[in-house]
């Protein structure tokens, strides 16, 4: 045999067994891949959660680092951040949502709030402030009183533009409710001759007007037919005018 004939046989023997131990490696390394995968996977996901757990818990990427209080006009930022007990620092996941918002809404000037983590700093404590619709004065303390009798603020003179309440110390929150009901359901009419509101129990209220006339109230059940009536009786002078039971009124 032709020894460049022999040597092509060769070559191609050579080549042929390479591409098989080729073939065979990859086999190899196709059932080790298939054997190991599973086991990475799972190594995968553990690290995965292992990071999330380090970033949520332990790391200060996902700390609190800012207290936003919005909308507080009755009450004091920072009073609102002492009372809330959220410290910077305190990982954002951990921050007891729940326990802050019953800490501030039990704060007199705050009517409701809303409390929420704000990825990925921050905590948003959101309040709608109660709103004094007169200014009652409680043993010769001024404050303000809300449409759901609740007291709250201070005054060191009454504002003009608000109607006054008088009360004795002491004054149950269920009558204090009863004339915040009165002063709102009071007509204009009756409002700018109303020197103030006296209140003593749910059912004994009454209105100081101008010119030394007063006007027996009650509760405030039927406040809109009580003013109609009041408004009728006006024209009959008198000093003092009982509109308790509005269907059976009274003058003095």
């Amino acid at each position: 045999m032709r020894p460049g004939l022999l040597r092509r046989r060769r070559d191609k023997a050579e080549r042929q067994a390479r591409r098989t131990q080729r073939r065979f490696a990859r086999r190899q390394w196709r059932r080790r891949w298939l054997k190991w995968k599973p086991i990475l996977a799972v190594v995968v996901v553990l690290a995965l959660v292992g990071t999330g757990v380090w970033l949520l818990w332990f790391s200060s990427v996902l700390a609190v680092k800012t207290v936003v209080v919005q909308g507080a006009t009755t009450v004091t930022e920072a009073k609102v951040r002492r009372v809330a007990g959220i410290e910077t620092g305190t990982p954002l996941v951990s921050v007891k949502i729940g326990r802050a918002h019953d800490r501030v809404a039990a704060l007199a000037g705050v009517e409701s709030v809303e409390v929420s983590r704000r990825w990925p700093d921050q905590v948003v404590i959101d309040i709608t402030p109660r709103t004094a619709i007169a200014v009652i004065d409680i043993g010769g303390k001024l404050r303000s009183l809300d449409k759901d009798g609740v007291v709250f603020g201070s005054y060191k003179k009454a504002p003009g533009d608000l109607p006054l309440v008088e009360t004795p110390a002491g004054t149950d929150q269920r009558a204090l409710r009863e004339a915040a009901s009165v002063v709102a359901a009071l007509p204009p009419e009756i409002a700018k001759i109303t020197d103030h509101v006296e209140v003593r129990t749910v059912d004994e209220i009454s209105l100081a007007l101008t010119k030394g006339r007063t006007v027996q109230w009650g509760s405030s059940a039927d406040s809109a037919q009580k003013a109609q009536v009041l408004l009728a009786l006006l024209d009959h002078p008198a000093s003092v005018y009982d509109v308790s039971v509005p269907g059976q009124p009274t003058t003095k």
